[in-house]
């Protein structure tokens, strides 16, 4: 048997003290999920050690159970775990810290507009194919990393995104239908923008991929690239500066924002 590592043992400790505390506090896993905002599973993977705790939902279960922050405070404490691949670990912590974003992308959703679920799904497509427990733990990830939508000073992001990926089964009819709905929530976010690169558009700018660029609290402008398992973050002012050229006729090429939620409100009637 593979020995547990430290990560996975403090999680199943961290969902059984959870779940001491809820039992306590005389509520089923459903009621609790209710409450908190969270499924009955979502709950039930957390008590048995399949799911992360994410610091957010501690925070609500906090509150819920009144634990005087324990469970925050628990999530803060748990050693940190390799959240992100080697290769792409620079640019998800520049990410955090940006005051703005912005991303073309024309093979799946933008990572920070995916739902729980569309974002399993990609992970489920990975070749080799990891376990479930990377699965869960890159999926937490990736929805700790959303949070830069929501904070009280959220960063200014642009998306500009093909419509292909829309049209799109991934993970399912459920779980694309949902992925829609979620789109159109985000375009209506404070700071964000969401523009679709249209199949009809006869010549575009993106031809040669997806990319991303993003400005520090310096105001420092730097360009990412990703293609398989390899990436880079470029700092280069003239290959910044090519990218930024490239993502303004994205931008004039696209449907604009308010055509852009009416495609959205229109395929999910369809649906």
């Amino acid at each position: 048997m593979k020995p547990m590592n430290r990560q996975s043992a403090n999680t199943e400790v961290l969902g059984a003290i959870m779940a001491l505390f809820r039992v306590n506090a005389g509520l089923t896993q459903g009621e609790l999920g209710k409450r908190a905002g969270a499924s009955e599973q979502t709950i039930g993977s957390i008590e048995q050690g399949r799911r992360p705790l994410l610091p957010h939902l501690a925070e609500k279960i906090d509150e819920v159970l009144r634990t005087g922050g324990a469970l925050a405070v628990g999530v803060e404490r748990l050693p940190k775990r390799e959240k992100f691949p080697v290769w792409a670990e620079d640019f998800m912590n520049r990410e955090q810290e940006a005051i703005s974003l912005c991303w073309f992308e024309n093979g799946v959703i933008p990572s920070l507009l995916q739902t729980e679920d569309y974002a399993r799904a990609t992970f489920r497509c990975s070749i080799p194919p990891l376990n479930e427990d990377e699965i869960e733990q890159r999926v937490a990830a990736r929805l700790e990393r959303q949070q830069i939508l929501h904070k009280q000073r959220p960063v200014n992001a642009s998306f500009v995104i093909s419509e292909a990926m829309l049209l799109a089964r991934l993970g399912g009819v459920r779980v694309m239908r949902d992925q829609l709905r979620h789109l159109r929530e985000c375009a209506d976010l404070p700071g964000v923008s969401i523009q679709v690169l249209p199949l009809s558009c006869e010549a575009h700018a993106g031809l040669a991929g997806p990319f991303v660029l993003l400005e520090t609290p310096d105001h420092e402008h730097l360009a990412y690239t990703e293609i398989h398992r390899s990436s880079e973050l470029h700092a280069d002012p003239d290959y910044v500066s090519i990218l930024t050229q490239k993502y303004g006729m994205l931008r004039m090429q696209a449907l604009n924002a308010e055509e852009t939620k009416g495609l959205l409100e229109r395929l999910l009637g369809e649906q």
